[in-house]
Protein backbone atom coordinates (compact mmCIF):
# COMPACT_ATOMS: atom_id res chain seq x y z
CA UNK A 1 0.00 0.00 0.00
CA UNK A 2 2.83 2.41 0.87
CA UNK A 3 4.44 1.82 -2.53
CA UNK A 4 1.13 2.43 -4.29
CA UNK A 5 0.37 5.71 -2.49
CA UNK A 6 3.89 7.14 -2.54
CA UNK A 7 4.55 5.98 -6.08
CA UNK A 8 1.32 7.54 -7.34
CA UNK A 9 2.12 10.87 -5.68
CA UNK A 10 5.67 10.81 -7.03
CA UNK A 11 4.45 10.07 -10.58
CA UNK A 12 1.33 12.24 -10.56
CA UNK A 13 2.42 14.67 -13.28
CA UNK A 14 3.39 11.84 -15.61
CA UNK A 15 0.22 9.90 -14.87
CA UNK A 16 -1.97 12.96 -15.47
CA UNK A 17 -0.35 13.62 -18.84
CA UNK A 18 -1.14 10.10 -19.96
CA UNK A 19 -4.60 9.97 -18.40
CA UNK A 20 -5.55 13.19 -20.18
CA UNK A 21 -5.27 11.31 -23.48
CA UNK A 22 -8.06 8.95 -22.38
CA UNK A 23 -10.48 11.37 -20.69
CA UNK A 24 -12.10 13.34 -23.49
CA UNK A 25 -13.66 16.18 -21.46
CA UNK A 26 -10.28 16.64 -19.76
CA UNK A 27 -9.06 15.89 -16.25
CA UNK A 28 -10.55 19.14 -14.94
CA UNK A 29 -14.01 17.68 -15.57
CA UNK A 30 -13.46 14.90 -13.02
CA UNK A 31 -14.23 14.99 -9.33
CA UNK A 32 -10.96 14.95 -7.34
CA UNK A 33 -11.69 11.54 -5.82
CA UNK A 34 -12.38 10.04 -9.24
CA UNK A 35 -9.14 11.44 -10.59
CA UNK A 36 -7.26 9.98 -7.63
CA UNK A 37 -8.81 6.55 -8.28
CA UNK A 38 -7.70 6.76 -11.92
CA UNK A 39 -4.18 7.76 -10.86
CA UNK A 40 -3.94 4.79 -8.48
CA UNK A 41 -5.13 2.44 -11.19
CA UNK A 42 -2.80 3.92 -13.80
CA UNK A 43 0.19 3.61 -11.47
CA UNK A 44 -0.57 -0.07 -10.91
CA UNK A 45 -0.81 -0.62 -14.67
CA UNK A 46 2.51 1.11 -15.30
CA UNK A 47 4.70 0.21 -12.35
CA UNK A 48 3.31 -2.62 -10.25
CA UNK A 49 4.01 -5.62 -12.42
CA UNK A 50 2.89 -7.99 -9.67
CA UNK A 51 -0.69 -6.77 -10.24
CA UNK A 52 -2.24 -8.14 -13.44
CA UNK A 53 -3.89 -5.45 -15.61
CA UNK A 54 -7.36 -6.91 -15.19
CA UNK A 55 -6.94 -6.85 -11.40
CA UNK A 56 -5.75 -3.22 -11.39
CA UNK A 57 -8.82 -2.19 -13.41
CA UNK A 58 -11.20 -4.30 -11.31
CA UNK A 59 -9.80 -2.97 -8.03
CA UNK A 60 -10.18 0.61 -9.24
CA UNK A 61 -13.81 0.01 -10.19
CA UNK A 62 -14.48 -1.52 -6.76
CA UNK A 63 -12.73 1.43 -5.10
CA UNK A 64 -15.08 3.82 -6.88
CA UNK A 65 -18.08 1.78 -5.81
CA UNK A 66 -16.84 1.66 -2.19
CA UNK A 67 -16.50 5.45 -2.27
CA UNK A 68 -20.19 5.76 -3.14
CA UNK A 69 -19.45 6.59 -6.78
CA UNK A 70 -21.24 3.75 -8.54
CA UNK A 71 -22.29 6.22 -11.24
CA UNK A 72 -18.68 6.56 -12.46
CA UNK A 73 -17.68 2.90 -12.41
CA UNK A 74 -18.24 2.70 -16.16
CA UNK A 75 -16.01 5.70 -16.74
CA UNK A 76 -13.27 4.28 -14.48
CA UNK A 77 -13.45 0.91 -16.22
CA UNK A 78 -13.41 2.43 -19.72
CA UNK A 79 -10.55 4.86 -19.09
CA UNK A 80 -8.34 2.27 -17.44
CA UNK A 81 -9.08 -0.40 -20.05
CA UNK A 82 -7.96 2.04 -22.72
CA UNK A 83 -5.00 3.10 -20.59
CA UNK A 84 -3.82 -0.50 -20.15
CA UNK A 85 -3.73 -0.96 -23.96
CA UNK A 86 -2.19 2.32 -25.02
CA UNK A 87 -0.50 4.27 -22.22
CA UNK A 88 2.95 3.77 -23.72
CA UNK A 89 1.86 5.55 -26.90
CA UNK A 90 1.39 8.94 -25.19
CA UNK A 91 4.13 11.36 -26.30
CA UNK A 92 5.77 13.77 -23.86
CA UNK A 93 7.43 17.10 -24.65
CA UNK A 94 11.09 16.63 -25.59
CA UNK A 95 13.53 18.04 -23.04
CA UNK A 96 15.76 19.45 -25.77
CA UNK A 97 12.96 21.57 -27.24
CA UNK A 98 10.65 22.19 -24.25
CA UNK A 99 12.65 21.59 -21.07
CA UNK A 100 10.14 23.14 -18.66
CA UNK A 101 7.22 21.25 -20.16
CA UNK A 102 9.24 18.04 -20.09
CA UNK A 103 10.25 18.41 -16.45
CA UNK A 104 6.73 19.27 -15.33
CA UNK A 105 5.09 16.34 -17.19
CA UNK A 106 7.57 13.50 -17.54
CA UNK A 107 9.46 14.84 -14.52
CA UNK A 108 6.23 15.10 -12.53
CA UNK A 109 6.72 18.50 -10.85
CA UNK A 110 4.46 21.57 -10.78
CA UNK A 111 5.34 23.89 -13.63
CA UNK A 112 5.74 26.93 -11.37
CA UNK A 113 8.44 25.19 -9.36
CA UNK A 114 10.27 24.02 -12.47
CA UNK A 115 10.18 27.53 -13.92
CA UNK A 116 11.64 29.18 -10.81
CA UNK A 117 14.37 26.54 -10.45
CA UNK A 118 15.28 26.79 -14.13
CA UNK A 119 15.60 30.56 -13.81
CA UNK A 120 17.91 30.13 -10.82
CA UNK A 121 20.08 27.16 -11.84
CA UNK A 122 19.39 26.54 -15.54
CA UNK A 123 17.51 23.64 -17.07
CA UNK A 124 20.29 21.04 -16.80
CA UNK A 125 20.69 21.41 -13.05
CA UNK A 126 16.93 21.65 -12.61
CA UNK A 127 16.65 18.33 -14.44
CA UNK A 128 19.14 16.86 -11.96
CA UNK A 129 17.06 18.21 -9.05
CA UNK A 130 13.85 16.77 -10.50
CA UNK A 131 15.54 13.41 -10.99
CA UNK A 132 16.83 13.50 -7.42
CA UNK A 133 13.36 14.30 -6.07
CA UNK A 134 11.92 11.34 -7.95
CA UNK A 135 14.25 8.82 -6.34
CA UNK A 136 13.05 6.72 -3.43
CA UNK A 137 14.68 8.18 -0.32
CA UNK A 138 17.50 6.34 1.38
CA UNK A 139 17.45 5.56 5.07
CA UNK A 140 19.87 7.73 7.06
CA UNK A 141 20.58 7.60 10.77
CA UNK A 142 22.18 9.98 13.27
CA UNK A 143 23.52 7.88 16.15
CA UNK A 144 24.09 9.22 19.64
CA UNK A 145 27.39 7.33 19.82
CA UNK A 146 30.39 8.11 17.59
CA UNK A 147 29.61 7.03 14.03
CA UNK A 148 32.21 4.25 13.74
CA UNK A 149 31.15 2.70 17.04
CA UNK A 150 27.52 2.76 15.94
CA UNK A 151 28.37 1.17 12.58
CA UNK A 152 30.23 -1.65 14.30
CA UNK A 153 27.37 -2.35 16.73
CA UNK A 154 24.81 -2.26 13.92
CA UNK A 155 26.90 -4.70 11.87
CA UNK A 156 27.05 -7.06 14.87
CA UNK A 157 23.24 -7.08 14.83
CA UNK A 158 23.05 -7.77 11.10
CA UNK A 159 22.31 -4.20 10.00
CA UNK A 160 25.01 -3.06 7.58
CA UNK A 161 25.68 0.67 7.48
CA UNK A 162 28.37 2.97 6.14
CA UNK A 163 29.73 6.45 6.93
CA UNK A 164 28.79 9.33 4.68
CA UNK A 165 31.64 11.48 3.31
CA UNK A 166 31.10 15.12 4.18
CA UNK A 167 28.48 14.34 6.83
CA UNK A 168 30.39 13.12 9.92
CA UNK A 169 27.29 12.77 12.13
CA UNK A 170 25.35 10.48 9.77
CA UNK A 171 25.34 6.91 8.52
CA UNK A 172 23.63 5.36 5.50
CA UNK A 173 21.77 2.08 6.06
CA UNK A 174 22.70 -0.23 3.19
CA UNK A 175 20.15 -2.96 3.81
CA UNK A 176 16.38 -3.31 3.67
CA UNK A 177 15.96 -2.93 7.43
CA UNK A 178 13.28 -0.44 8.41
CA UNK A 179 13.33 2.47 10.87
CA UNK A 180 11.77 0.44 13.70
CA UNK A 181 14.49 -2.23 13.56
CA UNK A 182 17.19 0.42 13.38
CA UNK A 183 15.92 2.42 16.37
CA UNK A 184 15.61 -0.78 18.40
CA UNK A 185 19.20 -1.72 17.59
CA UNK A 186 21.05 1.55 18.29
CA UNK A 187 20.25 4.84 20.10
CA UNK A 188 19.79 7.66 17.62
CA UNK A 189 17.30 9.34 15.31
CA UNK A 190 16.14 8.75 11.76
CA UNK A 191 17.36 11.96 10.17
CA UNK A 192 18.60 13.14 6.81
CA UNK A 193 22.26 14.26 6.83
CA UNK A 194 21.24 17.74 5.70
CA UNK A 195 19.15 18.25 8.83
CA UNK A 196 21.89 16.79 11.02
CA UNK A 197 24.38 19.26 9.53
CA UNK A 198 22.50 22.28 10.90
CA UNK A 199 23.42 21.52 14.53
CA UNK A 200 27.07 21.08 13.57
CA UNK A 201 27.05 24.28 11.47
CA UNK A 202 25.57 26.24 14.40
CA UNK A 203 28.77 25.58 16.37
CA UNK A 204 27.23 26.58 19.70
CA UNK A 205 29.68 26.36 22.65
CA UNK A 206 29.53 23.00 24.37
CA UNK A 207 28.95 24.36 27.88
CA UNK A 208 26.19 26.90 27.26
CA UNK A 209 22.39 26.92 27.11
CA UNK A 210 20.69 26.99 23.70
CA UNK A 211 17.09 27.94 22.98
CA UNK A 212 15.58 25.90 20.12
CA UNK A 213 12.64 28.11 19.20
CA UNK A 214 10.74 25.80 16.77
CA UNK A 215 11.96 22.42 17.94
CA UNK A 216 9.51 19.71 16.84
CA UNK A 217 9.90 16.94 15.79
CA UNK A 218 13.14 17.18 17.71
CA UNK A 219 15.96 15.91 15.50
CA UNK A 220 17.92 19.15 15.72
CA UNK A 221 17.08 19.44 19.44
CA UNK A 222 18.73 16.08 19.99
CA UNK A 223 21.72 17.17 17.92
CA UNK A 224 22.08 20.26 20.06
CA UNK A 225 21.69 18.25 23.28
CA UNK A 226 24.63 16.09 22.23
CA UNK A 227 26.82 19.19 21.86
CA UNK A 228 25.54 21.88 24.22
CA UNK A 229 25.27 22.19 27.96
CA UNK A 230 21.48 22.49 28.07
CA UNK A 231 18.67 23.00 25.54
CA UNK A 232 15.33 24.73 25.99
CA UNK A 233 13.08 23.27 23.29
CA UNK A 234 10.03 25.35 22.38
CA UNK A 235 7.16 24.66 19.97
CA UNK A 236 3.65 26.01 19.42
CA UNK A 237 2.04 22.56 19.32
CA UNK A 238 1.55 20.47 22.46
CA UNK A 239 1.14 17.36 20.31
CA UNK A 240 4.48 18.01 18.61
CA UNK A 241 6.23 18.77 21.90
CA UNK A 242 5.02 15.41 23.18
CA UNK A 243 6.71 13.82 20.18
CA UNK A 244 9.95 15.56 21.15
CA UNK A 245 9.50 14.32 24.72
CA UNK A 246 9.04 10.76 23.48
CA UNK A 247 12.28 10.89 21.50
CA UNK A 248 14.19 12.39 24.42
CA UNK A 249 12.91 9.68 26.77
CA UNK A 250 13.88 6.94 24.32
CA UNK A 251 17.43 8.33 24.19
CA UNK A 252 17.71 9.13 27.92
CA UNK A 253 18.28 12.82 27.21
CA UNK A 254 15.43 14.20 29.32
CA UNK A 255 17.77 15.82 31.86
CA UNK A 256 19.50 17.84 29.12
CA UNK A 257 16.37 19.42 27.61
CA UNK A 258 13.52 21.52 29.01
CA UNK A 259 10.31 21.48 26.95
CA UNK A 260 8.08 24.55 26.59
CA UNK A 261 4.84 25.02 24.64
CA UNK A 262 4.91 28.59 23.34
CA UNK A 263 4.51 30.70 20.21
CA UNK A 264 7.89 31.62 18.74
CA UNK A 265 6.44 34.94 17.60
CA UNK A 266 6.02 35.86 21.29
CA UNK A 267 8.71 33.85 23.08
CA UNK A 268 8.29 33.96 26.88
CA UNK A 269 12.02 33.97 27.65
CA UNK A 270 14.64 36.27 29.03
CA UNK A 271 17.69 36.93 26.91
CA UNK A 272 19.92 33.94 26.18
CA UNK A 273 23.24 33.74 24.39
CA UNK A 274 22.31 31.24 21.72
CA UNK A 275 19.09 30.72 19.73
CA UNK A 276 18.28 28.30 16.91
CA UNK A 277 15.32 29.25 14.72
CA UNK A 278 14.55 26.28 12.48
CA UNK A 279 11.72 28.13 10.80
CA UNK A 280 8.53 26.71 9.25
CA UNK A 281 9.11 26.68 5.51
CA UNK A 282 7.94 25.32 2.16
CA UNK A 283 10.12 22.22 2.52
CA UNK A 284 11.15 22.25 -1.14
CA UNK A 285 14.46 20.71 -0.14
CA UNK A 286 12.69 17.57 1.12
CA UNK A 287 10.44 16.68 -1.83
CA UNK A 288 12.07 13.28 -2.30
CA UNK A 289 11.11 12.36 1.26
CA UNK A 290 7.75 14.20 1.42
CA UNK A 291 6.29 13.24 -1.93
CA UNK A 292 3.04 15.14 -1.45
CA UNK A 293 4.88 18.40 -0.81
CA UNK A 294 5.39 19.28 -4.45
CA UNK A 295 1.62 19.24 -5.05
CA UNK A 296 0.66 20.84 -1.75
CA UNK A 297 2.79 23.99 -1.76
CA UNK A 298 1.70 26.99 -3.86
CA UNK A 299 3.20 30.41 -4.68
CA UNK A 300 0.67 31.92 -2.29
CA UNK A 301 2.04 29.71 0.50
CA UNK A 302 5.52 31.08 -0.12
CA UNK A 303 4.33 34.62 0.50
CA UNK A 304 2.64 33.62 3.76
CA UNK A 305 5.68 31.65 4.93
CA UNK A 306 8.16 34.45 4.27
CA UNK A 307 6.01 36.82 6.32
CA UNK A 308 5.97 34.30 9.19
CA UNK A 309 9.73 33.74 8.93
CA UNK A 310 10.40 37.48 9.15
CA UNK A 311 8.13 37.72 12.19
CA UNK A 312 9.90 34.81 13.90
CA UNK A 313 13.33 36.27 13.16
CA UNK A 314 12.35 39.64 14.60
CA UNK A 315 10.99 37.96 17.75
CA UNK A 316 14.07 35.79 18.14
CA UNK A 317 16.36 38.82 17.81
CA UNK A 318 14.85 40.36 20.94
CA UNK A 319 15.93 37.45 23.14
CA UNK A 320 19.51 37.12 21.90
CA UNK A 321 21.91 38.64 24.41
CA UNK A 322 24.67 41.01 23.23
CA UNK A 323 27.53 38.93 21.88
CA UNK A 324 25.14 36.03 21.37
CA UNK A 325 24.30 34.00 18.27
CA UNK A 326 21.07 33.57 16.32
CA UNK A 327 21.12 30.66 13.87
CA UNK A 328 18.41 30.70 11.19
CA UNK A 329 17.64 27.50 9.26
CA UNK A 330 15.15 26.07 6.78
CA UNK A 331 14.78 22.96 4.63
CA UNK A 332 13.76 25.12 1.67
CA UNK A 333 15.58 25.73 -1.61
CA UNK A 334 13.85 29.05 -2.25
CA UNK A 335 15.84 32.29 -2.03
CA UNK A 336 12.85 34.16 -0.59
CA UNK A 337 12.92 31.91 2.46
CA UNK A 338 16.69 31.82 2.79
CA UNK A 339 19.16 34.49 1.64
CA UNK A 340 16.48 37.13 1.14
CA UNK A 341 15.13 36.62 4.65
CA UNK A 342 18.60 36.99 6.13
CA UNK A 343 19.35 40.08 4.02
CA UNK A 344 16.06 41.69 5.02
CA UNK A 345 16.72 40.87 8.67
CA UNK A 346 20.21 42.40 8.61
CA UNK A 347 18.88 45.51 6.85
CA UNK A 348 16.30 46.07 9.59
CA UNK A 349 18.45 44.89 12.54
CA UNK A 350 21.76 46.77 12.37
CA UNK A 351 22.73 45.28 15.72
CA UNK A 352 23.37 41.93 14.02
CA UNK A 353 25.96 40.79 11.50
CA UNK A 354 26.50 37.64 9.45
CA UNK A 355 29.09 35.35 11.02
CA UNK A 356 31.63 33.26 9.17
CA UNK A 357 31.32 29.46 9.57
CA UNK A 358 33.56 27.62 11.98
CA UNK A 359 36.82 26.86 10.11
CA UNK A 360 36.40 23.14 10.79
CA UNK A 361 33.07 22.92 8.96
CA UNK A 362 32.96 21.12 5.60
CA UNK A 363 33.40 23.91 3.05
CA UNK A 364 31.82 21.80 0.28
CA UNK A 365 28.47 22.49 1.98
CA UNK A 366 28.98 26.24 2.12
CA UNK A 367 28.02 29.10 -0.18
CA UNK A 368 30.02 32.00 1.20
CA UNK A 369 29.07 32.25 4.87
CA UNK A 370 25.85 30.28 4.40
CA UNK A 371 25.20 26.58 4.81
CA UNK A 372 23.53 25.56 1.55
CA UNK A 373 22.91 21.86 0.83
CA UNK A 374 21.24 20.99 -2.47
CA UNK A 375 19.79 17.55 -3.36
CA UNK A 376 21.10 17.66 -6.94
CA UNK A 377 24.65 18.41 -5.78
CA UNK A 378 25.01 16.61 -2.47
CA UNK A 379 22.69 13.60 -2.80
CA UNK A 380 20.72 14.33 0.37
CA UNK A 381 17.87 16.66 1.34
CA UNK A 382 18.22 20.41 0.92
CA UNK A 383 19.02 22.72 3.82
CA UNK A 384 19.97 26.34 4.44
CA UNK A 385 21.37 28.06 7.51
CA UNK A 386 22.98 31.34 8.53
CA UNK A 387 24.78 32.35 11.73
CA UNK A 388 23.99 35.83 12.98
CA UNK A 389 25.86 37.56 15.79
CA UNK A 390 24.39 40.27 17.96
CA UNK A 391 26.96 43.05 18.17
CA UNK A 392 24.83 45.79 19.74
Amino acid sequence: MRELVFGTLRSRGRLDTRLAAFVRPGLDSLEPVVLDILRLGAYQLEEMRSVPPYAAVSQSVELARAAGLARVTGLVNGVLQSYSRSWESVVFPAFEREPVASLSTWGSHPRWLVERWAERWGVEETAALVESNNQRPELFFTPIAPVQEAIERLAAQGIPAEPLPGFPDSVRITSSHGPEELLAAEPGVIQDPAAASVARFASFPASETVLDLCSAPGGKTIGLARRSGFVIACDLSLRRIRRVASNLARLDLEDQVALVVADGRNPPFRQVSHVLLDAPCSGTGTLRRHVDGRWRITPHDLAALTALQSELLAAAAKIVAPGGTLVYATCSLEAEENEERVEEFLATHPGFRLMAPDPSFNDELLAGDYLRILPQRHGVDGAFSARLERIG
